[in-house]
């Protein structure tokens, strides 16, 4: 029995996802003549009452696209120090678009609307323009943390007053919504764009859609097609898509049940220096100094369990679809002995 943590990115389709992606009806998309992506497409649009979404391969492609979207060359985006678009889309930010990012010091991925305020770069013409801030929901670096919903209305406040775009990395906002029991459309009226993702958490093999109202996303396809984004008969992926709406996002609760109950498990352990706090999937813990972090993750190996370092002695495991009550039992029992 192989368990693999590493990321919510390693399930397979299920047999469902597969009989969707098999039916589907499709053409070619970069003609626009696709009715599965089409349908995916209206679909997400309208949960977060936006005009427009697009298919996109990947979330750092949807991310990229918004950031171009939003900005031009030499101007300046606000994020946290632990964003995802300035720490694992390979520079993308300055790329793609020329644009450098102001980073905030936040705690596990967030900050509040009053740093957005003292990052927003002065008005002189030797400054970077500031015209973006990004945040990330739940925070992938921040061990799967859920904003809170009245501090993001907070940021938009300062966005409007400063006339700055709002864009959303949702690469798990599926979690975020599950656990703080918050809608789409709550989002939707909040952010001038949003990514959401497919294959993290609701089980698809690729996909991600970016969503925003028309005149923001007039220049979106452009800017895919220019990433090379572009797909033909894109249906089967975008089938999977709708399967997993309709089926894998409740279900995200029982991922997060395992997650905090492997926390209870690790926060027991001698070795164990520190469990994160865990709101949703992730799991992120630290091992004592005298510990070897590459001798752990090999005994855990050994024992066909495989997790992911993050550096100096710390590391983590993503609960998902394919994680079952087997799994998770075999789990906890070989971290008890582990020791």
């Amino acid at each position: 029995m192989t368990i693999d943590l590493r990321s919510d990115t390693v399930t397979k389709p299920t047999k469902g996802m597969l009989d969707a992606m098999m039916q589907a009806k499709v053409g070619d998309d970069v003609f626009r003549e696709d009715p599965t992506v089409n349908k995916l497409e209206a679909r997400v649009a309208s949960m977060f009452g936006k005009s427009e979404a697009l298919f996109f391969p990947s979330g750092t492609m949807a991310n990229q696209t918004a950031l171009k979207l939003h900005t031009k060359p030499g101007d300046q985006v606000i994020c946290d120090k632990y964003a995802h678009i300035y720490n694992y889309e390979s520079g993308g930010a300055s790329f793609n678009s020329g644009i450098s990012c102001k980073l905030i010091d936040g705690n596990k991925g967030m900050f509040k609307a009053e740093q957005v305020l003292d990052a927003i770069n002065p008005e002189a013409y030797y400054y970077s323009h500031t015209s973006l801030v990004e945040i990330e929901n739940t925070t992938n670096k921040g061990g799967g943390a859920c904003w809170e919903f009245d501090e993001i209305k907070k940021v938009r406040a300062v966005c409007d007053e400063h006339s700055l775009g709002f864009h959303l990395d949702g690469a798990r906002i599926w979690n975020a919504l599950i656990a703080k029991n918050e809608t789409t459309e709550q989002y939707g009226t909040i952010f001038d764009t949003i990514s959401v993702c497919l294959s993290k958490g609701l089980g698809c093999p690729i996909g991600s859609v970016l969503v925003g109202d028309s005149e923001i996303m007039k220049q979106a396809i452009r800017i895919r097609k220019i990433f090379g984004g572009n797909m033909r008969q894109a249906g089967y992926l975008a089938a999977a898509g709708l399967y997993a709406l309709d089926n894998h996002v409740e279900r995200l609760s029982e991922d997060h049940k395992k997650a905090k109950e492997i926390g209870e498990t690790l926060s027991k352990l001698p070795i164990i220096r520190t469990v994160e706090p865990i709101e949703t999937n992730i799991v992120i813990f630290e091992l004592n100094i005298d510990v070897n972090e590459n001798s752990f993750v090999q005994k855990l190996a050994d024992k066909d369990i495989h997790i992911i370092s993050m550096g100096s002695n710390k590391l983590r495991m993503v609960t998902h679809l394919d994680y079952t009550n087997a799994m998770h039992d075999k789990l906890l029992s070989t971290l008890q002995t582990i020791i």
